[in-house]
């Protein structure tokens, strides 16, 4: 009994300590692997052989203990060594390492996985991947930019294939105003010729024109000036400027027609806010005056209109030449055209003017002015307002206003809405340095491609577009575990959830305990060479000492067999 069950044990022995060098052999195996933890083996005692109990201590007997004789061993575990492996610096931007708990969460054909291992890169599809194609977990974003956190779903980063445009929301302006300059009093006033209405006075007796009248029945010196099937074309010129030119059929057209389509390319603001002419004491626009057409632009010198010969035509042919001027737009003003962005990111162009309208003891008021020849409402004018700057020159009501702009002739959201903010205007300059003001800077950009990304230590992923603009492409998440020496270790680095482990726990990292990212940088195994060669050195030790055992129990199972003979 006593020699066999020594062979068994030292056979057990052995078989302990072959475990143990497969382990440690395992471990300086993927000294090398990234991301890899290494592993121990533990032994415990397997079975006890009793001999005796022992007894109590009675009368003269002191008590006598146990007596006990070890049958082996058995492996208790193979714990894994979960602590941080040192992380070094890569070549690679796609490469993650994550500093503390938690690993990445991987999705593949065969389920969910999770491995400390960031070697990444991006597929054809521009997903992020690890070396056995397994997808990389996190949080996505929706068609505007922000992220969804109801459930992981694959990373995508496609570089060269996101398209982006902006529409511009905010407008900031700087710049200073000329209080000493001339005040603003009226705009531009031109006349046309004398016109009839071949009508007028009754059937086929000329009379005076009125709003009503058909641009068919429309007569300068007896000529017709419009002719049915033609069509009527306008521009002019406002400022430094040429604007384009607008046109409408003379069949079925009136008079107030043909005084709305100038008004419109001229881009005369009028409304409650904006004071009559002072050369003719009416609001600014195009009206019949007695027997003429009368155009009366805004006030202010930048706000100056211009109709030439050759700017109103009907079927190619000039109309109403000259265009007489009765008063020159004169007051302090300022102009500025500037570029923003609808959905699309096409260019839509505002023209401001802002002009010195009002004066007082205390007070300085300048009037601005916004059209656009992008708008696709009846009108060029957008917007208008009242800067009022105090003595001191700062400015003190008007600080922020909004401008609409219809886009109803494009496939872009309309209207597009643009909140101004003029609060660092100031009402301080000189007569030398006039009146100035920029666009300091708006939120609105042209379409841009994605052309690069970036990885934060908490997994936002944001995205460089070639436009500036930088937009969220998501979030990587990690798992934490209650236990991970439960988890159940895979092939490639990876490991699954285990009847142990608990389940995961999915949270972006630096949350909850979770460890930080580390982006362009990869964390390399935590074996301890030095230790594991001491450990495998103690290991064969103990595997030669369990079979010096058999050999000594084989030699006196021989001596017992000698005696026999």
């Amino acid at each position: 009994m006593g020699l066999a069950s020594a062979t068994t044990t030292a056979l057990n022995g052995m078989r302990l300590n072959e475990t143990s060098i497969d382990v440690l052999g395992n471990n300086v195996a993927n000294a090398g692997t990234r991301g890899y933890k290494s592993s121990e083996a533990l032994f415990t005692t397997q079975l006890v052989s009793t001999l005796s109990s022992g007894d109590g201590p009675s009368g003269a007997n002191g008590g006598t203990n146990p007596r006990q004789i070890g049958l082996g061993g058995t492996v208790s575990t193979i714990r894994k060594d979960f602590k941080q492996g040192s992380v070094t610096t890569s070549n690679s931007p796609t490469d993650m390492a994550i500093e503390g708990e938690g690993f990445f969460v991987i999705e593949n054909g065969q389920g969910t996985q999770y491995t400390r291992d960031g070697s990444f890169t991006l597929n054809p599809e521009g997903k992020l991947v690890n070396p056995s194609g397994g997808r990389v977990q996190g949080y996505g974003i929706d068609g505007n930019y922000r992220l969804q956190t109801a459930a992981p779903v694959d990373i995508e980063i496609p570089l060269g294939k996101l398209y982006i445009a902006e529409a511009t929301n905010n407008a900031t302006f700087t710049g200073a105003f000329y209080s000493g300059g001339e005040l603003a009093t009226n705009g531009t006033v031109q006349r046309t010729l004398p016109l009839q209405d071949a009508n007028g006075g009754g059937p086929g007796v000329p009379g005076p024109p009125s709003p009503t009248t058909p641009l068919t029945d429309l007569t300068s010196n007896g000529t017709n000036l419009f002719l049915a099937g033609d069509n009527v074309s306008f521009s002019g010129r406002k400022g430094d400027r040429d604007l384009a030119a607008q046109e409408m059929p003379v069949t079925g057209s009136t008079v107030q027609d043909l005084m709305d389509l100038m008004e419109r390319v001229l881009g005369i603001q009028n409304g409650p806010d904006i004071p009559a002419d002072g050369f003719t004491g009416d609001p600014p626009g195009v009206q019949l005056d007695g027997d003429a057409i009368r155009i009366t632009g805004n006030r202010g010198a930048a706000n100056a209109l211009q109709v030439n010969p050759g700017d109103l035509r009907s079927g190619g042919a000039v109309v109403l030449t000259p265009f007489q001027r009765e008063a020159d737009a004169v007051g302090e003003s300022a102009v500025r055209d500037i570029i923003v962005y609808d959905s699309l990111g096409q260019e839509v162009e505002v023209r401001l003017t802002a002009v010195l309208e009002e004066r007082s003891a205390t007070r300085t008021g300048f009037r601005w002015y916004a059209d656009s020849a992008s708008d696709s409402g009846p009108s060029l004018d957008i917007g208008t307002g009242l800067l009022e700057f105090d003595g001191v020159g700062d400015l003190v009501s008007g600080q922020k206003e909004t401008i609409t702009i219809m886009r109803d002739d494009t496939a872009a959201l309309s209207p597009l809405t643009i909140d101004f903010d003029f609060t660092q205007l100031s009402g301080i300059s000189s007569a030398a340095q006039g009146s100035n003001f920029v666009m300091e800077e708006q939120d609105g950009a042209p379409p841009g491609t994605l052309v690069d990304f970036a990885i934060g230590e908490s997994g936002g992923i944001s995205g460089v577009f070639d436009n500036g603009l930088l937009r969220p492409l998501g979030r990587l998440v990690v798992a934490q575990f209650a236990n991970v020496n439960g988890l159940v270790e895979g092939g490639g680095g990876t490991f699954t959830e285990g009847p142990n482990s608990g389940p995961p726990r999915i949270t972006p990292p630096g949350a909850f305990g979770a460890g930080l990212l580390r982006a362009g940088a990869i964390e390399l195994s935590n074996t301890d060479i030095g230790k594991n060669l001491v450990d495998l050195i103690i290991a064969s030790t103990n595997y030669r000492g369990n079979a010096r055992v058999i050999s000594s129990t084989q030699e006196l199972t021989d001596e017992l067999l000698r005696l026999g003979r």
